[in-house]
């Protein structure tokens, strides 16, 4: 699913009642979920074994739309999560442009073309040499997950693992 994530985990599967939490989460001004959502994916990392990491880290919203929502879903989750897994999460990423959002596209083509070249690396310094666990609020079909990962592996870091709240059950 995701060319260039080493691996990826997640909890749930976008499927009800998890799709109307993260919804709800995402779009009706629901922040304090985040804390929540974010502890849930922390116990589920601990209880994989996930300590091959270096640095946590999420995937960003662009500017205008975190400005709109007042928040960044990924961010409160990755700083949830990394609080459980005694650490912190640090922007290593940037959301360079504003793009149409990925759910309203619906094939992997669409999602890739959509998205290629949106991100950038925030330092290269920072990622070099480094094992990165990127996280996510939700994999689809691991796009998103996929281009911020080539960024960071493209600035030096060893390898990148995903991580998100809830993945879409592949058919």
């Amino acid at each position: 699913k995701c060319d260039f994530v080493r691996a990826y985990t997640a909890p749930f599967y976008y499927e009800p009642p998890v799709r109307q939490g993260i919804l709800a989460y995402k779009f009706r001004n629901a922040p304090s979920r985040g804390k929540v959502f974010g502890r849930i994916l922390g116990e589920d990392l601990l209880r994989r074994g996930a300590d091959d990491f270096d640095l946590i880290s999420w995937v960003p919203l662009s500017a205008k739309r975190c400005h709109r929502r007042g928040y960044d879903q990924a961010q409160l989750l990755a700083e949830a999560a990394a609080e459980v897994l005694g650490t912190k999460a640090v922007p290593l990423l940037r959301k360079a442009r504003d793009v149409s959002p990925q759910s309203r596209l619906r094939t992997p083509e669409e999602r890739r073309a959509n998205i290629s070249g949106c991100y950038v690396v925030r330092s290269a310094d920072a990622v070099r040499g480094k094992r990165i666990l990127l996280i996510d609020d939700v994999i689809t079909t691991g796009s998103t997950l996929s281009e911020c990962a080539r960024m960071l592996l493209t600035a030096g870091a060893v390898s990148v693992r995903g991580a998100a709240l809830a993945c879409h059950r592949e058919e």
